[in-house]
């Protein structure tokens, strides 16, 4: 549906659907410490501090959406891992981010919870850049061009 001025509707966003997705506090901490494979509900439970029915309906979700798979390890009792599928591990950089982003904007450096290594043995230092021709990105580079029809850059279009 275009969007007219009078619209209440708001701008078509990959970002807002993706929050509804996995924007919730709980959700993005289940996928921090499925990618730190401690997929285990019980781990999940003491590492999140989550109330366990709010867990285990983040969980199902995140199943159902195929960012997590679930995994009986156990069937007496019956006890399920979850492991993050590729999708689930395409969040893992915007994780980092968010990480380095807290450690420089929300702590000291005497003071950050943890430091993740990079396989070249060195602190990662996460960075976004363009994927075709390397250049870090910096916001007066970006150009948007807005696909949805009916907006532009600055809003909705005229009827």
């Amino acid at each position: 549906m275009a969007a007219t001025k009078d619209s209440k509707e708001p701008r078509p966003c990959s970002i807002a659907d993706t929050l509804a997705l996995v924007g919730e506090k709980y959700s993005l901490l289940v996928l921090r410490e499925v990618c730190l494979r401690n997929g285990r509900f019980d781990q999940l439970v003491r590492n999140i501090g989550a109330p366990r029915d709010v867990l285990a309906t983040r969980l199902r979700r995140l199943v159902d959406a195929g960012i997590l798979t679930k995994r009986a390890y156990s069937e007496r009792p019956q006890r399920f891992e979850y492991r993050p599928t590729p999708a689930g591990l395409e969040l893992e950089p915007v994780l980092m981010t968010l990480m380095a982003w807290g450690d420089r904007h929300l702590r000291t450096a005497d003071d950050r919870p943890m430091v993740v290594e990079h396989s070249c043995g060195n602190e990662l230092v996460p960075t976004v850049t363009c994927a075709t021709c390397g250049d870090r990105i910096h916001h007066e580079d970006l150009i948007a061009h807005p696909q949805a029809p009916g907006w532009t850059v600055a809003g909705p279009t005229a009827a």
